[in-house]
């Protein structure tokens, strides 16, 4: 309730304004229908009419029948229309106020969808509409820039990308024109060229997934498909699929994983995150070092870790689930991705009703999910 009362819009300024200027206007009104009525009061008919004798040349009896047709015959009429002329005034007035306000705020809208840095001036009156205005201005500048970053990432990391993609099809060229202008090549050396054709075309088709990678990020809709997921099971089966890159930096993957651990989920989309995190995991940590994964209950909340050996700089924890983001800039060709793994990982468990976070310190790197062990609401 506190931080409701603390947020409301204050326009107490503005609400004064516009109430001394009605009672303002009663006030007058209430003085001139008092001025009319004492047009009725004996000593000023008398002032009047001794008037109407002095001004025009008069007798007294015609000065006292003009009174009396002009004034004292028309008065409710008079006191009518004097409170009614006071009544347009106020309605002008009132009109003319909001108008001005609107026409201020109208201006300042203009100013926020332009591109231009001019901060919003509003009446002193409308300094909340003010601050709002230039908070939203603010915050659509920055929203504009993250956009045009993420753009620049993007159109950077399809440069990069395109680039790699030349160098192992220049090479698949190459050997297999050698293995065409050479029928003849010794058994030995047809099957080498043969092996590292096939070792050029297979990083060319990773490239490739990465272009395909990007492309369903920006035009797809994550959808999920829910069931029973033995949680143990899959991350048991993954690490034997990772067994040759583990085993290529001395690495090993220890769990710590109940085995009746089961989840209500999308499996094929919780195996894309898991995979994703073993992976970096690998091509991140120390060599001969340990990967642990780790997964406890509490309540109706399944909390995994996967720790690893290595440090992330703490400037770029904050930035690690932003879409084509990487973290070596200089971007290794044997290493390099489109920088999308993580930002689609946080992207699913977000779905699954679920958090990913990183932390980093002391020499190690931890990468938790939390899951709701059954979905409250499945989209």
């Amino acid at each position: 309730m506190k931080n409701k009362a603390k947020n409301k819009p204050n326009y107490s300024a503005l609400e004064r304004k516009i109430y001394l200027g009605i009672v303002l206007i009663t006030f007058l009104a209430i003085l001139a229908v008092w001025v009319v009525l004492l047009l009725a009061n004996n000593r000023m008919a008398d002032f009047i009419v001794e008037t109407l004798q002095m001004v025009f040349s008069l007798s007294r009896g015609e000065a006292l029948g003009i009174y009396i047709r002009v004034f004292r015959n028309n008065m409710p009429i008079i006191v009518i229309g004097t409170a009614v002329i006071f009544f347009v005034i106020l309605a002008r007035f009132l009109l003319t106020q909001f108008a001005k306000y609107f026409n201020e705020i109208s201006k300042g809208l203009d100013t926020l969808v332009s591109e231009s840095d001019e901060e919003i001036k509003l009446s002193p009156e409308m300094i909340t509409m003010e601050h709002k205005l230039n908070a939203i201005k603010q915050t659509l500048a920055e929203r504009e820039q993250e956009v045009k970053l993420a753009e620049q990432r993007k159109n950077d990391m399809v440069m990069y990308l395109a680039h790699d993609i030349k160098t192992p099809l220049t090479s698949v060229i190459g050997y297999l024109s050698l293995l065409d202008e050479l029928p003849d090549m010794p058994l030995e050396q047809k099957a080498k060229y043969v092996n590292i054709t096939r070792e050029k075309a297979q990083r060319l088709e990773k490239l490739v997934d990465e272009f395909f990678e990007i492309t369903r990020y920006n035009f797809q809709t994550v959808t999920l498909s829910q069931e029973d997921i033995d949680l143990y099971y899959m991350l048991v089966q993954m690490s034997d699929e990772f067994y040759p890159l583990l085993s290529a930096k001395g690495q090993k993957l220890n769990f710590d994983v109940p085995e009746d651990l089961t989840v209500h989920g999308d499996p094929d989309k919780l195996a894309r995150v898991f995979n994703n995190l073993i992976k970096n995991a690998i091509v991140y940590s120390d060599d001969d070092s340990t990967i642990e994964i780790g997964a406890t209950v509490s309540d109706d909340t399944v909390t995994l870790e996967f720790k690893n050996a290595g440090s992330i700089p703490k400037e770029q924890i904050k930035s690690i689930f932003d879409k084509f983001y990487r973290l070596d800039a200089a971007r290794s060709s044997r290493t390099g991705g489109a920088g999308l793994g993580l930002a689609i990982a946080k992207e699913i468990i977000l779905l699954h009703d679920g958090e990913i976070v990183a932390d980093s310190e002391n020499g190690k790197t931890v990468f938790t999910i939390q899951l709701p062990l059954k979905l409250k609401q499945f989209s």
